[in-house]
């Protein structure tokens, strides 16, 4: 498939992600962070498009279906951040009319049957969600970013989206971290080495080498502000959603993957933050929105 854009660091693909998956090499992408079109929701009038399955179990298939050329082209340490929201059922999708479908575990169980490893579920949580016309349930205010990985041990920078600490937190943080070092072996886990990054590991040193804290790693509850964009896309990451995933799933130089790519988003924090990107879309116009979007951001690398 011929790019539809092509910069120093972002190549840009418009047309059906299968095919412009198929023209990534095997194990050339570090991190993907991506968010598919949700299930039922909105109708982007482009043919061939995902999201208007009649029922949750073809989405589903889909989806593994997409994310297992995905794992192709992720390399052996590589992680993905998927972005999923959830749907209610209508009248004619094989489930009763008001029930809460479960659209992400669906799709992450279905992930990990298929060979990912789930290692996290992540909360992201909305302090201004979009409002709902309900009486007779809670308003929704949150969406799942699940962290899986192609294999078992990966590449995970937790140093680089630690949170700050108050005060005493700090001492108290450095003895529970001794405290769990024991506790991680006793129960098979493995202590990540100090000189890595993380391999596989859920979080890396806190205190070794006589460095001190840095702060605390990072909680699987993210509140982040949804982000309006003056352009016409229905919905879009918020940056502050993507930077932690390209933050810790990368380093500066490597290759993040979103294949279902909007108006740009990932792309554009790859590039503010000196990775390089491609970017999959079936919507040329979005396509052409994206682009616009990507070249008011200033290339940090230097290639």
């Amino acid at each position: 498939m011929t790019p539809y854009y092509s910069a120093p660091d972002t190549t840009m693909y418009v047309g059906d992600v299968l095919d412009a998956l198929a023209a990534l090499p095997d194990e050339s992408v570090q991190c993907v962070v991506t968010s598919p079109p949700y299930w039922g929701l909105r109708d982007y009038l482009v043919e061939g498009q995902i999201g208007l399955e009649a029922t949750p179990e073809g989405f589903v298939a889909r989806l593994v279906e997409v994310f297992r050329d995905v794992r192709r082209v992720l390399r052996a340490d590589g992680v993905m951040f998927l972005n999923l929201g959830d749907s209610y059922a209508g009248s004619a999708s094989g489930i009763k009319p008001k029930d809460l479908v479960g659209i992400p575990w669906r799709v992450a169980f279905a992930l990990q049957a298929d060979g990912w490893w789930l290692r996290s579920d992540i909360i992201w949580a909305k302090p201004n969600p979009m409002p709902e016309s309900v009486s007779d349930r809670p308003t929704k205010a949150h969406e799942y970013l699940f962290l899986l990985t192609k294999r078992a041990n990966y590449y995970y920078d937790a140093d680089a989206i630690r949170e700050p600490l108050m005060g005493s937190s700090v001492a108290r943080l450095a003895q529970n971290v001794e405290g769990q070092a024991g506790s991680d072996r006793a129960h098979g886990g493995s202590k990540t080495n100090g000189t890595m990054k993380a391999v596989g590991g859920a979080r890396s040193s806190d205190k070794q080498d006589g460095q001190q804290v840095s702060g605390a790693n990072k909680r699987s509850v993210w509140e982040i502000a949804t982000q309006p964009f003056s352009g016409w896309h229905f919905a879009t990451f918020p940056e502050a959603l993507v930077e932690p995933c390209v933050l810790a799933g990368s380093r500066p130089g490597d290759v993040v993957l979103d294949p279902f790519g909007g108006s740009g988003t990932v792309s554009a924090v790859a590039r503010r933050l000196g990775r390089r990107s491609v970017y999959i879309d079936l919507n040329p116009e979005y396509a052409a929105l994206a682009v616009k979007r990507l070249e008011a951001v200033p290339l940090a690398m230097r290639l």
